[in-house]
C-alpha cells in the first residue's frame, strides 16, 4: 500500500493507557515512566479526548515535591490548549499535515461518536513512509483498547480499641 493511500487508522496505535482529567501529574509521570510511554491521552468518562500529556508537560511544570503533584491535577497542565485531531479515514499525508501546522507530534484519532479511537504519532508516521508498516489489520478485526490504571494504596491502619482509650 502506497503512503498516500494509508490512513490514520492503518498506523494509528489501537492499545493506549489514558488517564482522566483528575489524576496527579504524579501519577501520570509514574505511569509515563514505567510502561516508558511518551504521549499519555487525557479522556473524560466517555473517552471523549480532554488532550494528550506529554512527558516534557509535566518536567515543564513540575515545581515542587512528590506532595505538591499529588494535589495538583492534570486539566490544569491542558489548561487553554488546543488539541488536534483527525478522524479515522485522514490519509496519512493530512495527518502529517495536522501535526506540522499544530506543532505537534502526536494527534488523537477521533470516531465518528466522538470518542478516541486511537493515537497517531511522528513515529507511526515515519515507520509508513520508511515502508516498515507491516500490512495493517482490517480496521473491524483490530479494535482500539483504552486501559485507565487506577492507583492501589495500602489500607490506612485502623485504630484499636486501646488507642482509643485515653491515656492515664
Amino acid at each position: 500500500m502506497s503512503v498516500e493511500a494509508m490512513t490514520a487508522a492503518d498506523v494509528m496505535s489501537r492499545v493506549l493507557v489514558t488517564v482522566k482529567p483528575d489524576e496527579s501529574p504524579l501519577m501520570a509521570w509514574e505511569l509515563m515512566r514505567r510502561g516508558s510511554i511518551h504521549h499519555l491521552p487525557v479522556v473524560d468518562a466517555g473517552s471523549r479526548i480532554v488532550g494528550v500529556l506529554t512527558r516534557e508537560d509535566i518536567a515543564t511544570h513540575w515545581s515542587g515535591g512528590p506532595a505538591e503533584q499529588s494535589s495538583s491535577q492534570v486539566r490544569q497542565l491542558l489548561a487553554g490548549r488546543r488539541c488536534p485531531h483527525v478522524p479515522p479515514g485522514e490519509p496519512l499525508p493530512g495527518v502529517a499535515a495536522v501535526m506540522l501546522e499544530s506543532g505537534v507530534d502526536v494527534v488523537p484519532v477521533i470516531g465518528t461518536s466522538g470518542t478516541l479511537q486511537g493515537l497517531v504519532t511522528v513515529t507511526d508516521v515515519l515507520t509508513a513512509v520508511a515502508g516498515r508498516q507491516s500490512a495493517p489489520p482490517r480496521h473491524e478485526e483490530a479494535p482500539a483498547g483504552m486501559f485507565r490504571l487506577e492507583p492501589v494504596l495500602p489500607p490506612k491502619p485502623s485504630r484499636t480499641a486501646d488507642d482509643q482509650q485515653p491515656g492515664p
